[in-house]
This record gives structure tokens, C-alpha cells and sequence, in this order.
């Protein structure tokens, strides 16, 4: 499937201009705050066919007290059909076309990509609207949630504290360097991977790493001997890195 270039969102596949589209339906999740009032977000995107709910513990774990009160806003990704599971209807970010994801797919999702980019962009600004700065708001995932992190984050038109992505890759990489805002040019990013991992090998997380590199991304790199997970050593690092960009 081909998207319409979001450069243009007036213009129909057909390459009509029709009116702009309707905002897109807000997300389920839920929600936790380290303190009242919070002056700074982390927005976390969950992996394939899991939801919000993941990451509870993660966020739990963290201790920003340093930076002030922070919501932790846990979203769940919308149910669709997944062909590299069958079809099956899980919640994902976006439809995984290849039979490995140790290889590029020649056939990203890329409607399904431009999608829950809106989706992601509709959460940071639903943020700012709360009352939150742009420059207090991490993105963070795991997994296709690292993938959204990195495909949204990447080109938000807010200037964003910083991206995290854990255990995943960069999506529609060819298109990054033109579709990057200029906004997040500087966005300072934190990656980590497992060197085991089956699911998403590791390789592409640093192929992620060195894309981000060389379009001058403060990338900050982490690996660690375990599969398609989360460690302790990775939310400590991580724990140090969001009061670092929070601060």
C-alpha cells in the first residue's frame, strides 16, 4: 500500500485536494504520575500484540523525583490483523510484512506506519495541551513501539526532550533524512538492545544507531547479553538518561 506524502496532507491518493482529514480517535491506555501536578511526560509505545500495560513495572521502577512530578502515559495500540502471525488480530502499531525481521522487507506497512504516526503526534500534542512543554515530553517504545518512537518522534513538529527505543529499528529509513523536522534535528536519543535477541536482531538496532549518527543525533548506546527483553542494567540506564534530558 501507498500512503499520500504526509508533506501534503490536503492532497488524496487520488491526487485530489479535499479537505483536511479528521483528527484521528484518541488511544485507550492508561496513565501513572509520580507526583500531582506533573511538569513532564513520557509518552511509551508497547511492542507487537501486548499493550499499555507492559510497561507499568518499567515506569515503576523509574525514579525521575530529581526532575519533578512526571506522567507516564501508556497507550494501547489499535487491534489489526498482523500477516507475519497469520492474520491474527493483535493490538500493532502497524502490519509486519516479512517472514524475518532479521531482514529489511522490501514491504514496510507503510500506510499502517503513517498511521499510528498520526496517532502518536495526536498523544504528544494532547500533552502540550495539558500543560506540559514540548521540551519536557520524552517519546519512548519497545520493540514496534521503538520503531514508532523513532518514525514519529523523528518528524514531530514539537521540539521533543528526547527519544528512547529499546529493542527495535528505524522505519522507512530512506525517507528519514528528508522527513525529519527540523524541530527534533537535534533530539538527543537513547537506543538499547539485547545482543541475543531472535526477534529483532541486534544489527538493526545498530543500523538505527548508526543512521541517527550520521545525521548528527546525540545517540547514547546500549547492549546487553539477553533476548527480546528488558533488563534491570537497561532501566537503570535508561533511569539515568531521561533525568539527564528531563533535567
Amino acid at each position: 500500500m501507498n500512503a499520500s506524502d504526509p508533506r501534503d496532507p490536503d492532497r488524496d491518493s487520488d491526487g485530489l485536494d479535499d479537505a483536511p482529514d479528521a483528527p484521528p480517535a484518541p488511544l485507550e491506555g492508561l496513565e501513572l504520575a509520580s507526583g500531582d501536578d506533573p511538569t513532564a511526560s513520557v509518552i511509551v509505545l508497547h511492542g507487537l500484540g501486548a499493550d499499555g500495560t507492559d510497561f507499568v513495572p518499567v515506569a515503576q521502577m523509574l525514579d525521575l523525583g530529581s526532575v519533578g512530578a512526571v506522567r507516564f502515559v501508556l497507550p494501547h495500540a489499535p487491534v489489526r490483523a498482523v500477516t507475519v502471525n497469520g492474520g491474527f488480530p493483535m493490538r500493532a502499531w502497524y502490519d509486519i510484512l516479512a517472514d524475518d525481521l532479521g531482514q529489511r522487507s522490501a514491504r514496510e506497512d507503510e500506510a499502517g506506519l503513517r498511521a499510528s504516526q498520526a496517532l502518536v503526534q495526536a498523544l504528544i500534542e494532547r500533552e502540550v495541551a495539558r500543560g506540559i512543554e514540548p521540551r519536557r515530553i520524552v517519546l519512548a517504545g519497545f520493540s514496534q513501539g521503538c520503531a514508532m518512537t523513532l518514525l514519529a518522534g523523528l518528524r514531530c513538529p514539537l521540539p521533543l526532550a528526547g527519544l528512547a527505543g529499546l529493542s527495535g529499528y528505524l522505519p522507512l529509513a530512506a525517507t528519514t533524512a528528508a522527513e525529519r523536522h527540523a524541530a527534533n534535528a537535534a533530539v538527543p536519543v537513547f537506543l538499547a538492545h539485547g545482543s541475543d535477541d531472535a526477534v529483532v536482531p541486534i544489527a538493526r538496532g545498530a543500523a538505527a544507531r548508526d543512521a541517527l549518527v550520521a545525521l548528527g543525533h546525540d545517540v547514547e548506546w546500549h547492549d546487553y547479553p539477553i533476548p527480546h527483553t528488558v533488563c534491570q542494567e537497561e532501566v537503570e540506564d535508561l533511569n539515568r538518561w531521561l533525568r539527564r534530558v528531563l533535567a
